[in-house]
């Protein structure tokens, strides 16, 4: 997935906001591209709402 992707499926958050959680450390997991761009594996992001939801 995009961070394009991503924002849009958080209901449009901002792409700031999906750097500044990766700053903290609390975004999905990503990996770089050769050409620098950012993308998510479907899985990770899935796992990473999953673990959002548990108390």
């Amino acid at each position: 997935m995009t961070v394009k992707e991503v924002c849009a499926e958080l209901k449009g958050i901002s792409r700031r906001t999906f750097y500044r959680w990766r700053e903290l450390g609390k975004a999905p997991a990503a990996f770089k591209l050769p050409n620098e761009e950012l993308r998510i594996w479907r899985s990770d992001f899935t796992a990473w709402l999953n673990h959002l939801e548990r108390p």
